[in-house]
Parts: structure tokens; C-alpha cells; sequence
């Protein structure tokens, strides 16, 4: 046990040296530098002293530093063009003047140090060779300071990643750090916002911000006496809006994954914008039109410009004729009499994301709303009357409720629909993504599948009552029952609610289109989904149309005997759910076909019909209900005294 106990004591100094002194193994002090304990000296003293001649060292790499500090005049003079600090668990500082007046230096970079707390002000100054700087993964809380790194040299880069604990950049962060134009790099950054005047007295050539994952915020006067950026990436950060100023001088603009950038500035900030490649197809929608405009009224100024050049005119003093003239003066305006390039943007507006209004055309738009209003208040009537009404509550009158609550909820889908399009009319763009990724457009569609559904569920269960009714005339003991009825249409309301909730969670989506249609078939469960649906719908009116073809059958056979009323209302449900179908029909077409990815309507060539094709929410009320006989005597029953009412029966 002795010898056991003895090793352990001597081990025991070892580990305290690793404890204490983490990487002091790994560490190798180089030989132009002296190096102590608790600090180090690489000068060109040093680099003298040493054997190695001073311009056979270019880079000076210090890893694994075991010093808490990297103190002032650490480089003083030295002769060399790179040096790398990295691979440090000790430094927590770099004071003031650590890089000073190093001539030579063109390249500085601080890596992995997740210890390093501080850069003083002032650490990097007068070196006017550098051409790069890069700050990676370490611990700081605050920004550094450049102001004083005086680089003289062109397309200088700043490369900032990893610095979690940064949550802002300040003003004037950048003024000083260099003359010409800066190329900056700052990604995966803990940056959280950018304030105003960040950037000031700066050229900035390219400024990519992107996997900033928490950047919500970039602040209205942020470039304000900057020049620049020409080429800007915010993609995957949390910003929810661009400043409006500062941004003219973009060319190239990337915000992909930028889920959160849901609204553009003035499209005017964008005079130079070449190419933009965005996370939503309707801010492309937004380029494309503005573009288009510009260019309209551009040409109508010039057309006159542009018209002169076949006119016989007197050349100019110098000899140039007038177009020449003009475009050699004025080469701004382009006078080429040519349309110029649109800009190039990413991802482009298809099939499901065209762009237009949410409803692109004025007739449309005054179709949906005569239909809304009137799809509202007529079935809001209908089903006050009924259910109100002293009449007993036949199988045909409550049918004919649950009728009536679909269409009144595919009346609230275009009323939702059409409230949006008015809200949003020339600007839909800018609404798009949060109208078609919010509540509105799920509950939109949560109603039109609803009452899709409840309304071809019902308008089936009216046809096979119709059909079992008149088939078993003289058949007391088999007629259906209200309770009979009821049970078939709770097990209706139970299918129609829980496939209008499948894409709420998960099952195709509404979010797809600005109409909020279960139209996502990139899953093979989605496909599924739409597939079923259709097919379900197809099979109900096949089913309605046997039940009245025998109904037909039925009501010219002389051997079997119906009841008039019966067949009465026969004839009034079968117009109603025929042409019920046939509006639905051209909407089951376009669906199959696009489910089958063979659509029959492209960007070029939209539906035209897609808010008017509910039409049969306007038509029942009217059809099966309003113009019927019963009706207007259930109306004048109620609003009448009874008595006055029960005096002349014979009015009715």
C-alpha cells in the first residue's frame, strides 16, 4: 500500500501544473520572441537577438499562450507581415498599443481565445499596410475598437464570427479603420442590434451579416455618413425590417432564410439593385412591379428624346447630332430607346405565389363582395327564420340549417378574403407573407375546407334522404327519422371539422397560396390529403347523381306511387344540388390537375374564377329557401303578432 500511496504524491504536483496552467504543455514560445511566465516580448529586439534572420520570418504564430495578458508594445518594431494569436484558454486582455505602428503587418488574426474578455482602445493603431483583421470565436462582451487602425490599403477585410457574448454594435465602431473600401464579414455573431451611425465614415463595399441568429434590428440612421454597402447579406437573422436610408448604393442583396423579413422598405432605397436573392417570392413580386413602373414613366419622358432620331435635324456645334449629344452628356439617362434589365431576383413567383392583388382584377374584386354580402346576410336569414320559426322542424328543414351554416362560412371565407384584398390592394407584396404564414390565412382556409366539406356532405345527405323517401313511399315503418338524420349529420360535422384541422397541423398547409387552399403536395402525406379530398367530392357526386337518376325512375313509373309534395321537393333539391356541383366542378379540375403536377393555370394565365366559383353560397339561400313558398309564410308568421296571423291562414 505504500508505494501506491507515494505515487500518488508525486503526481499530484504534475496535475496541479495542468490544472492551473491548462495548455502549458502545447506551449512553444518561438524563437524570434522571449518569453516569462506571466508575459512575453516578440520585438525586433528580440528578433535580432535571435538566430533566425529577421527577414526569413514572415509569420509570427502564438498558440496556446499561457499568459492572462498580451500586454502593451508586445510587437514593438517587429519585422514580419502576419501574426496569429490563438488556441489560448489563459488571455483575457489586449491592452492599449498592443499592435502599434507595425508597418509591415499586413495581416492580423485573434482565433479560439473563448477566454479573452477585452480589446483595449486603441490596441490597433497606425498600421497602415494591414489588409486583414479577424476577431473569431472568443469571449469578448464588447465591441473593439478600430478607429485607430489608420489601413491605407484597398479592398481591406474585417472578418468578426463566433463572438457570441457582442450584442450590439455602436456608433462610429468603424471610422478610422481604413481609407479605401472595406469588405466585413461579421457572421455568427451575438450581435442583437446595429445602432445609428454604426458605420459611419466608412466605405463599405460589402457587409455581410448573415447566421446572425439573434440581429432583430438594424437602426434607421445606422449607414448615416457611410458610403456603401454595394453588396449586402442579412440572411438567416431575425430582422424583421430594413432601414429606409443608406441603401441606394446596393447592387447584390441577399436575405435567404430571413423568415422574419417580412416587409421591404421604399423601393425607392434600391435605386442600384442588380440582383436580390430573398426568402419570399413576393417580395420579388415588389422589385418586378416597382421596376416596371419606373421604367414606364422613364420612357414616356423620353419617348420624345427618342422619337427625335427620326427626324432630320442640324447637327451640333462639334459635330454630333442630337441623340449623340445628348448621350454623351447625359449618359445617365441611357437614351438607347431599349428597355433595360430587370432585376435578377430569387426565388421566382410561380404557380401558387403570382404577382398580382390577392384578387387581381376589378370586376372580381366587385363580384366577390356582391357575393359576400349577400352569401352572408342571406343564409344568416335563413337560418334565423328556421330555427326560430313556430314550424315543426322537419328532416328537410334541418338539412336544410346545416346547409345554410356552410354557406354562411364559406360567406365569412370570402369575407376574409375580400377584406384582405382591400387592405392590401397595389401593396399585396408587402402583406403577403404575413397575411399567407399568419392566423387570418389559417382560419380563411379552416373555413372554406369546412365548409366545403359540410356543404357536398350535406347536399349528399339531402340526396339519398330524397332517394330513400320517395323509393319507400309507401313505406311508413322505413322512412328516416330526425334522429336518424341528426347521428348522419354529427358524424359530417365530425369529418368536415377534422379535415379542415389536418393542415393546421401539418397535413398539407394553407400557407401555400395567397387564397389559403390546402394546396401543399410536397409531402407524399399531403398528396395524400388533397388526393382523398378530391376524390371524396368526386365519389358525392356521382352518388347524388344515381340518387336522382333513380329518382327520376322512380317519379315516371306508374307502378310506383309518391306522394305529390314529395315530389315537389325532389325536383327543388335536385336543381339545387346539380348546379351546386356544376360550380364546383371546374374547381375540382384545376385541384386534380395540379395535385397530378400537370396544372391547367400558370402564373401567365391565373383562375380567374377561383373567388367566384363559392357562388353556390349566394345561390342556395336564394334557390332553396328564400324563393320557396314556405319560407316567406315562416318569415310573415314571425314577424307578425299571431293572432293577426292566425285570423287569415288562406294569404298563405
Amino acid at each position: 500500500m505504500a508505494p501506491q500511496g507515494s505515487s500518488r504524491l508525486l503526481l499530484a504536483p504534475l496535475v496541479l501544473v495542468l490544472v492551473l496552467v491548462p495548455g502549458s504543455l502545447a506551449y512553444s514560445c518561438p524563437r524570434i520572441c522571449r518569453c516569462r511566465a506571466d508575459t512575453f516580448q516578440c520585438t525586433r529586439e528580440t528578433q535580432l537577438g535571435s538566430r533566425a534572420r529577421p527577414l526569413s520570418v514572415s509569420k509570427l504564430k502564438l498558440s496556446h499562450l499561457s499568459v492572462e495578458i498580451v500586454p502593451s508594445h508586445a510587437f514593438r518594431d517587429i519585422n514580419v507581415t502576419r501574426i496569429e494569436i490563438s488556441q489560448s484558454f489563459s488571455i483575457t486582455k489586449i491592452q492599449r498599443h498592443a499592435f502599434l505602428s507595425l508597418h509591415r503587418l499586413s495581416e492580423i488574426s485573434v482565433q479560439n481565445i473563448v477566454s479573452l474578455r477585452a480589446i483595449e482602445k486603441g490596441a490597433f493603431t497606425d498600421l497602415p499596410r494591414l489588409e486583414y483583421l479577424s476577431i473569431c470565436n472568443t469571449g469578448m462582451i464588447h465591441f473593439p475598437d478600430f478607429t485607430s487602425v489608420s489601413s491605407l490599403m484597398s479592398n481591406f477585410m474585417l472578418e468578426m464570427a463566433d463572438n457570441t457574448k457582442i450584442d450590439s454594435i455602436p456608433a462610429n465602431s468603424f471610422k478610422g479603420i481604413a481609407e479605401e473600401y472595406i469588405f466585413m464579414k461579421l457572421f455568427r455573431n451575438g450581435f442583437k442590434e446595429i445602432q445609428s451611425h454604426a458605420f459611419n465614415g466608412t466605405k463599405i463595399n460589402s457587409l455581410i451579416l448573415r447566421n446572425n441568429e439573434h440581429l432583430y434590428k438594424i437602426h434607421e440612421g445606422a449607414f448615416d455618413g457611410a458610403l456603401g454597402p454595394m453588396t449586402l447579406d442579412v440572411s438567416s437573422t431575425a430582422l424583421s425590417s430594413f432601414p429606409a436610408k443608406g441603401l441606394t448604393q446596393v447592387k447584390f442583396l441577399t436575405a435567404v432564410s430571413a423568415y422574419t423579413l417580412k416587409v421591404l422598405p421604399p423601393l425607392e432605397s434600391f435605386t442600384e439593385l442588380l440582383e436580390a436573392n430573398l426568402t419570399y417570392p413576393s417580395h420579388c413580386c415588389a422589385f418586378h412591379t416597382w421596376q416596371r413602373k419606373q421604367r414606364e414613366n422613364t420612357m414616356k419622358n423620353l419617348t420624345r428624346l427618342c422619337d427625335v432620331s427620326e427626324l432630320d435635324m442640324e447637327p451640333t456645334g462639334d459635330g454630333l447630332d442630337v441623340i449623340d449629344y445628348i448621350a454623351f452628356h447625359y449618359h445617365y439617362l441611357e437614351l438607347d430607346c431599349l428597355n433595360s434589365p430587370f432585376i435578377q431576383c430569387t426565388p421566382k413567383p410561380d404557380a401558387f405565389n403570382p404577382c398580382e392583388d390577392l384578387l387581381g382584377y376589378t370586376v372580381l374584386r366587385f363580384l366577390t363582395w356582391v357575393i359576400t354580402v349577400c352569401a352572408v346576410t342571406g343564409n344568416l336569414a335563413v337560418l334565423v327564420v328556421l330555427l326560430v320559426s313556430h314550424q315543426k322542424l322537419t328532416i328537410s328543414r334541418f338539412l336544410i340549417c346545416n346547409l345554410a351554416f356552410a354557406d354562411l362560412c364559406m360567406g365569412l371565407y370570402l369575407l376574409l378574403i375580400a377584406a384582405m384584398d382591400s387592405y392590401s390592394s397595389h401593396q399585396y407584396y408587402n402583406h403577403a407573407t404575413d397575411w399567407q404564414t399568419g392566423a387570418g390565412c389559417g382560419i380563411a382556409g379552416f373555413l372554406t375546407v369546412f365548409a366545403s366539406e359540410l356543404s357536398v356532405y350535406t347536399l349528399t345527405v339531402i340526396s339519398l334522404e330524397r332517394w330513400h323517401t320517395i323509393t319507400n313511399a309507401m313505406h311508413l315503418h322505413k322512412r328516416l327519422r330526425l334522429r336518424h338524420v341528426s347521428v348522419i349529420m354529427a358524424a359530417g360535422w365530425v369529418f368536415s371539422l377534422l379535415v379542415a384541422l389536418l393542415p393546421l397541423v401539418g397535413v398539407s398547409n394553407y400557407r401555400k397560396v395567397s387564397i389559403c387552399l390546402p394546396m401543399d403536395i410536397e409531402t407524399l402525406g399531403s398528396q395524400f390529403y388533397v388526393m382523398a379530398l378530391l376524390i371524396l367530392n368526386v365519389v358525392a357526386f356521382v352518388v347524388v347523381c344515381l340518387c336522382y337518376v333513380c329518382l327520376y325512375l322512380s317519379i315516371h313509373n306508374p307502378e310506383l306511387a309518391t306522394h305529390h309534395s314529395d315530389t315537389k321537393i325532389a325536383k327543388r333539391m335536385a336543381v339545387l344540388i346539380i348546379t351546386d356541383f356544376l360550380c364546383m366542378a371546374p374547381h375540382l379540375l384545376l385541384c386534380l390537375s395540379a395535385d397530378l403536377r400537370m396544372p391547367l393555370i400558370t402564373v401567365s394565365t391565373p383562375d380567374p374564377g377561383h373567388p367566384v366559383l363559392p357562388n353556390h353560397s349566394l345561390k342556395n339561400p336564394l334557390r332553396c329557401t328564400i324563393y320557396s313558398r314556405p319560407f316567406p309564410k315562416d318569415v310573415w308568421l314571425e314577424l307578425l303578432p299571431r293572432g293577426k296571423c292566425q285570423s287569415k291562414p288562406h294569404t298563405f
